[in-house]
């Protein structure tokens, strides 16, 4: 599946191949510090599929296996991107909430769930509203 993705102010796109099976939500600590979020969603592809233009910025954090991670992002608003391996790079991990076809693409998966906030198993119940 061909996805499409861009930062929030639009100064970076790109896109990229993914298999739309492999959603992974992950709830470790970096991924909640770094989204601002409770959990990341996430899915991968190819650096030979994917595509980008603009100038993003990159910060290179090492994660708890110590293996170096860049973290992808937009230098004038912000928007993390994906990730990737911080030396020769296989794939992109790209951020779902960047992805015009996100609605798409059911996470069939969660890692790192001994972090995970306690209350995200009950947003179901929690009162929802369509707009502010």
């Amino acid at each position: 599946m061909k996805v499409h993705g861009s930062c929030h102010c639009g100064a970076i796109k790109f896109t990229g191949d993914v298999d739309p099976t492999q959603v992974v939500v992950c709830h470790c600590d970096d991924c909640q510090i770094l989204s601002g979020a409770p959990y990341r969603a996430v899915i991968s592809a190819q650096m030979e599929t994917f595509e980008i233009s603009g100038s993003p910025r990159t910060y290179v954090k090492v994660a708890q296996s110590g293996n170096r991670r860049a973290q992808v992002f937009c230098p004038d608003c912000g928007t993390a991107l994906y990730g990737a391996a911080a030396e020769n790079p296989t794939h992109a991990v790209i951020r779902l909430g960047c992805l015009e076809e996100r609605d798409q693409l059911r996470p069939s998966r969660q890692i790192w769930t001994h972090s995970a906030a306690g209350w995200t198993t009950a947003l179901g119940e929690v009162p929802a509203s369509p707009q502010q």
